[in-house]
């Protein structure tokens, strides 16, 4: 069980995998004065850093606003005290009073105790940014997190789960290592099972010349959620567009961003446009993945090495404008059952996705119900940041992490009959929600949005 003096921790990576991606683990005994020195290069760099570690007055407001606070009601979840594991070290060594009073100012000395508290209670935070939601202040505690598990990455701490897709990413671009046969094979097969269940003549292309558009999808969609990746093709069929997958790119999550914004951020960006400029697309459009089109849309232009020429849009805005254009038929009773919407917290606290997904989940559903509270004030799942340990003990905790969302579903009354559907439009919620509806019973089955999309267009 991964547990350190009692705290839960996620499986993390051995030396040899972290140096994988480029990391040399520093030892135990310097890990203190290395944190410190990283720790004084990101204080020296980010103003809104120092700005969350010198203006909250624990009005405790985020408290009862966080899903991972209210599933483990743990003081160290509560997101102010989670940012305090690391601003209780930034006081004592970068502050005037913390140098001169140390622990009646609330400073503490940094220790290998204190860094193993950061690698437990940063990879509890789904880094779903409700708290900056509701700050008075306007202190995004997602950013501390941020911070705090760079810092852990240099350290050579990082999580199994994480390290493991920064190497696939790097390898063959995609998080399950899917070489360009399987991509192909599974394609096809996907062609022929919309065959089958839709009479719909379907083709995936592949590193296609010249294309329109290039499709990002998740690369669990060729696993997991295949019919995201069947919707998506069917709708771009639909339309008539001219379109192409590139096989070096599979994967519409940037895992960078949830560990090293600096190496593995960037090489994945570097990735993207590469493949954009080799097969020379016209627009890059991005599949359901909510972390991903937040590294997307929110990134690319400041990490790239290059002018970034290619339109970027997710296939959401894709969707909604051209049924706003009526230049969609679709048929709402081919998705008759009681419906609920989840909002991926990327999308609606960061990207501007409410109403494109509103737009288009009230055409292609009869029985749609809202949750409460939604949009930017929703709650998370409970597996934001890719928070999806599969051991025992970590397991629970995402179980225990996803009971808010599950009462808010639960509230809806869709699953009541047994019947009803769950509409994730993320990669990674869906992956949470899967185990989720299960384990506290809901009666739901859990799908896209694009899913939805693809089940009712109305052929001519």
């Amino acid at each position: 069980m991964p547990e350190y003096k009692g705290m839960v921790q996620p499986v993390r990576a051995t030396d040899d995998e972290m140096r994988k991606i480029h990391i040399e683990p520093v030892p135990d005994e310097q890990k203190p004065e290395k944190a410190l020195e990283f720790l004084d290069q990101i204080r020296k760099k980010f103003r809104s850093f120092v700005m969350a570690m010198e203006s909250c007055t624990k009005c405790g407001q985020c408290a009862e606003n966080c899903h991972t606070y209210l599933g483990t009601r743990d003081p160290n979840n509560i997101p102010t005290n989670r940012a305090e594991l690391i601003r209780k070290i930034y006081k004592r060594y970068f502050t005037l009073e913390g140098r001169w009073f140390g622990k009646l100012v609330g400073a503490e000395d940094i220790n290998l105790d204190v860094i193993e508290q950061w690698y437990s209670y940063f990879y509890q935070c789904s880094q779903c940014r409700r708290c900056a939601h509701v700050c008075p202040f306007g202190i995004d505690t997602c950013e501390v997190t941020f911070i705090g598990r760079q810092l852990l990455h240099w350290l050579g701490i990082t999580p199994k789960l994480h390290a493991s897709v920064g190497a696939a990413m790097e390898k063959v671009g995609n998080h399950t290592g899917l070489p360009k046969p399987g991509i192909v094979d599974t394609l096809e097969f996907m062609s022929e099972e919309i065959m089958d269940e839709f009479g719909v003549e379907v083709e995936f292309p592949v590193d296609k010349p010249e294309s329109d558009i290039m499709y990002i999808p998740s690369s669990a969609d060729f696993l997991l959620n295949p019919y995201t990746l069947m919707g998506a093709g069917m709708f771009f069929t639909y339309i008539g567009a001219n379109w192409t997958i590139p096989s070096t790119v599979t994967e519409a999550g940037n895992f960078g961003l949830l560990f090293d914004q600096y190496y593995t951020q960037r090489g994945n960006v570097m990735r993207l446009l590469n493949a954009a400029q080799e097969l020379g697309i016209k627009k890059i459009v991005w599949g359901e993945c909510g972390h991903g089109w937040r590294a997307a849309k929110m990134y690319i232009p400041s990490l790239a090495d290059r002018p970034v020429r290619w339109p970027i849009t997710h296939i959401h805005d894709e969707i909604a404008d051209m049924i706003r254009k009526n230049e969609l038929k679709l048929d709402p009773n081919k998705n008759s059952n009681p419906v609920t919407l989840h909002d991926p917290c990327n999308y609606v606290r960061a990207c501007g996705l409410n109403e494109n997904m509103r737009t288009i989940i009230r055409k292609v559903t009869v029985d749609f119900r809202e949750m409460s509270p939604n949009g930017e004030n929703n709650f998370c799942c409970g597996g934001g940041s890719a928070i999806l340990f599969d051991d025992p003990e970590m397991y629970q905790r995402r179980i225990l992490l996803s009971s808010k969302k599950a009462e808010q579903v639960r509230a809806t009354g869709v699953g009541k009959d047994g019947n009803g559907i769950l509409c994730a439009p993320c990669s990674i919620c869906k992956a949470q929600l899967y185990p989720m509806v299960e384990e506290h019973e809901l009666g739901v089955e859990v799908k896209g949005l694009v899913d939805l999309v693809g089940k009712a267009l109305v052929w001519k």
